[in-house]
């Protein structure tokens, strides 16, 4: 059974520019976020489309890790996008493991959705704490770009 983790960390910048980045420019984490994230290619697809599918090297945690991610769902109406993760190392403790993004006045919104592979998973908050960093590192880029 799935379950919900959500964290809702405040933004200065405007929510278009947060939606705009996450939907199209999200590669350039590599840019902005140099600590945390390592590498990513795009396997299929392309940025700010659905069905787009990168691959992300990253360090969560102080974990380094990998992850599939493919673009599941964007409204440009609504600023939502949910990413899903199809392979990787997130895989190997989570069945389900996905986040929209869902920038408002004020705050970012992200909604992590996620089905343990046993009970004795923890919950994933490490990336609960893990988007509210990403979630300040690029609202003060935003704000000054």
């Amino acid at each position: 059974m799935s379950k919900v983790l959500e964290v809702t960390p405040p933004i200065r910048c405007s929510p278009d520019k947060f939606y705009d980045f996450f939907k199209n420019h999200m590669s350039d984490l590599l840019t902005v976020f140099p600590a945390s994230f390592n590498s990513v290619q795009v396997l299929e697809g392309e940025n700010g489309k659905v069905g787009c599918v990168k691959v992300w090297n990253f360090v969560a945690g102080g974990i380094t890790q990998m992850i599939k991610l493919r673009a599941e769902a964007i409204n440009d109406a609504e600023r939502t996008i949910t990413y899903k993760a199809i392979e990787g190392d997130l895989m190997v403790l989570y069945k389900v493991f996905q986040f929209t993004i869902a920038p408002g006045n004020g705050v970012a919104k992200w909604t992590i959705v996620y089905e343990k592979t046993s009970e004795l998973v923890p919950p994933p908050e490490i990336y609960g704490v893990f988007s509210i960093s990403i979630t300040e590192v690029v609202d003060l880029y935003l704000l000054t770009h």
